[in-house]
């Protein structure tokens, strides 16, 4: 096996923020806004399409998309995910964003439930796939010292999506607009046109320098770290040195049986903590968010064409919690502050489903306790895919995520809102809260794993987190 020692890794961790990073981070993050936006139609259209001029959907209907939705995206990540490590970065995050363009244009045209169904699995496949192959480049093109909080923003910007899918529901279903009837297929289609010409931005985005030289393709890889020092230089004057060199070994991708091997023989506990926040925080946010429009109209009364209004204070927490606290990932530690936003958040759940059980919240103050409690939840949600994306190899890095995404999401993401159109169908508030006890209890035992277990890996480079296979392979068999 030929090895290359590169300090490729070294001059982009050592870059200073730029308008080139800003340019990377617009093009790539999108994705969590388009899921968001996604989401929040959905959510914010519950009510409506329960209408007979519309689909004449039933709540457990609107829970089994939801889950379509989420199995979607765990098919997506797998199959994706592979092929990010396989064919690289930028191939799959322009593949996976055309996908979810296509589906979410043909949701637009749904004429029942079994396509708007079909629609909403496809447009899950495009956004899981997203997920692997953005959060890998983006790892990967990011600076060290701020990988954290960059990561957490950008995971949070999810709920910039939401907040767009909010105001555009809200705006279409206005009778003086358009109004249920046609609204909620144009809010889709608009989904579809922001994806196209996001598409068009992404082009210019390099492949990965670092799984460009993991993949021998060393000069390549030269060439574009060049032209991203000569831009950051050109704003910013004169580069500091880089120091340091890495040791990458150009082989085949790990097959099934390694990557088995690296999980849950190398690294048992980092495996461990992955599983459990990823778990735990695909219950917590499905089960709330995907049946959020149904309490609001069958416990609070909200009216259908209302139900956006009552997204925007609860996203408003979610944008600020990454945001605010992120750079706390990277001083404080990872460690300690997923910790601290799991538990808290847990505990935050619990008191409100307390609340609402008892039947002290109207929708007004329920929506104000969401963005409190997501304030923190919002945080650490991020904090799991973070978590995911920098504590394995290079060369398996998007498979893993997609794995932990798959596996967390398909446990928590899958049953969360078919468990809560179930217990809403019921109209108690004692079933439901149920539910919520369920999700606090999960993400607060989540949260005291990763203050045992969790990696400390603020302000480290990725390849001294966990090193190259490659590199690790040579050091073992003495250069053979």
């Amino acid at each position: 096996m030929s090895l290359t020692h590169s300090d490729i890794p070294a001059r982009l961790d050592r870059l200073p923020w730029s308008r080139w990073h800003w340019r990377v981070v617009i093009a790539l993050g999108v994705a969590w806004v388009l899921d968001g936006l996604e989401v929040t139609l959905v959510g914010s259209l519950g009510g409506v399409l329960e209408r007979p001029d519309t689909l004449g959907l039933s709540a457990a209907q609107i829970g089994w998309t939801g889950s379509l939705y989420i199995g979607g995206a765990v098919i997506g990540a797998l199959v994706f995910g592979r092929l990010a490590d396989r064919l690289g970065r930028k191939k799959l995050f322009l593949i996976t964003l055309a996908v979810y363009a296509l589906a979410t244009l043909a949701t637009a045209f749904s004429p029942n439930f079994a396509f708007f169904a079909l629609c909403r699995f496809a447009t899950g496949l495009g956004i899981g796939g997203e997920y692997a192959a953005i959060n890998s480049a983006i790892d990967e093109l990011i600076p060290a010292r701020v990988r954290g909080r960059v990561n957490l923003a950008i995971n949070g910007s999810f709920w910039i999506g939401a907040a767009l899918g909010a105001g555009l529901s809200l705006w279409l279903l206005d009778p003086r607009v358009l109004g249920p009837v046609l609204g909620w297929r144009v809010g889709f289609a608009l989904g579809a046109l922001l994806a196209v010409a996001i598409l068009l931005v992404r082009r210019d985005v390099p492949e990965s320098p670092r799984w460009l030289i993991a993949h021998g393709r060393v000069e390549e890889a030269e060439r574009i770290v060049q032209r991203i020092e000569a831009e950051v230089s050109a704003q910013h004057g004169a580069l500091p040195s880089a120091i340091g060199q890495v040791t990458f070994g150009r082989r085949a991708n790990p097959g099934w049986r390694e990557v088995a091997q690296v999980l849950f023989r190398r690294y048992p506990q980092r495996s461990m903590v992955a599983l459990a926040l990823m778990i735990s925080q695909a219950f917590f946010y499905n089960a709330i968010f995907f049946t959020y429009a149904l309490v609001l109209t069958r416990f609070h009364g909200v009216p259908e064409g209302k139900v956006a209004l009552y997204i925007f204070p609860f996203a408003l927490g979610n944008v600020l919690g990454p945001l605010l606290l992120g750079p706390l990932f990277d001083r404080v530690g990872r460690r300690r502050m997923i910790a601290l936003t799991y538990v808290l958040s847990g505990v935050g759940l619990a008191i409100t489903g307390w609340a609402f059980m008892e039947g002290w919240l109207d929708a007004r103050s329920q929506a104000l306790c969401w963005s409190a409690v997501f304030f923190l939840a919002s945080a650490a949600a991020s904090s799991a895919y973070l978590t995911v994306s920098e504590v394995f190899p290079l060369e398996m890095r998007a498979i893993a995520i997609s794995l932990f995404y798959a596996v967390g999401t398909g446990a928590g993401g899958f049953v969360a809102p078919v468990l809560f159109g179930a217990l809403i169908e019921t109209g108690s508030r004692g079933a439901v809260a149920v539910g919520y006890a369920i999700g606090a209890a999960l993400v607060i035992v989540a949260g005291l794993l990763a203050l045992r277990y969790a990696v400390n890996a603020e302000r480290k480079p990725l390849e001294e987190v966990a090193p190259p296979l490659g590199s690790e392979t040579e050091a073992r068999t003495g250069g053979r």
